[in-house]
């Protein structure tokens, strides 16, 4: 093979290294935003249920002291009802005329009576359970108010964040979507599919310390020298991503 076919070859594979390299520095700083951007709506998606949940355990609440407070009003009424029966049972009996009716007044009065004693207690239990209810109410209104607080400390981060990184993600979107016209299909669908095998996206990585940056498992020496020499593209047999020189674009990081 002459000089300068060779040295065309190796030409064109750096020209394919840099337009890569190149696409995944880019595509790195998009998933750095993405990331940085990723988190904070998850938080604020938790707080946001832990909200709605809290607010929904406090109207439950006040829905069962609702409840008790219409029981005791219920009752209430209910004793005077009963109190009611009572003095117009006492007056019949001044009126009968035997005694099996006299007895059997009697009977009504000392029933309506042991409703008395049995609506007093329901509206003892009714108390008490209000007094505990309320008492876990207090301490859900103060969760509800700090993961409120938590919450508007949250989105405003997200919101902050977004009105910074957004003009930033567009404008790197739009280089992407440029760099990548210019890389051949094969190889484009060859990153792309790394990027997604790969749990860092980094489908184009430098070796360091004779590594590779992407497992940082050994590379042979022979190996470290084909990359340096763009002879071909090689790709790390332990993790199969692409192996550049980090020397290809000077200041990439």
């Amino acid at each position: 093979m002459s000089t300068k076919i060779k040295e065309k070859i190796e030409a064109n594979v750096e020209a394919k290294l840099r337009a890569l390299y190149q696409l995944q520095l880019t595509d790195s700083k998009i998933d750095r935003i993405r990331t940085i951007r990723g988190e904070l709506p998850l938080e604020v998606r938790d707080l946001e249920d832990t909200v709605s949940g809290l607010e929904t355990r406090v109207q439950k609440i006040k829905d069962e002291i609702a409840g008790y407070e219409k029981s005791i009003t219920d009752r209430k009424q209910a004793i005077k009802d009963f109190q009611a029966n009572i003095k117009k049972y006492e007056a019949q009996q001044n009126k009968v005329r035997n005694n099996r009716e006299y007895d059997a007044l009697t009977k009504e009065i000392e029933f309506q009576n042991l409703e008395i004693q049995l609506a007093k207690k329901r509206i003892s239990e009714a108390e008490e359970a209000i007094k505990a209810k309320q008492e876990i109410l207090e301490r859900s209104l103060k969760d509800l108010e700090e993961r409120k607080k938590d919450l508007d400390i949250k989105k405003k981060e997200l919101d902050e964040i977004v009105a910074e990184t957004e003009k930033e993600e567009k404008e790197l979107l739009d280089l992407s979507e440029k760099l990548a016209k210019n890389i051949e299909p094969r190889l484009l669908n060859a990153y792309k599919r790394i990027r997604t095998n790969v749990k860092n996206g980094l489908a184009v990585v430098t070796f360091d310390r004779d590594a590779c940056g992407g497992c940082f498992n050994k590379i042979p020496p022979q190996r470290q020298l084909d990359i340096r020499t763009y002879k071909r593209i090689i790709v790390c047999e332990h993790c199969g991503r692409i192996l550049v020189d980090g020397n290809l674009i000077p200041n990439a990081n």
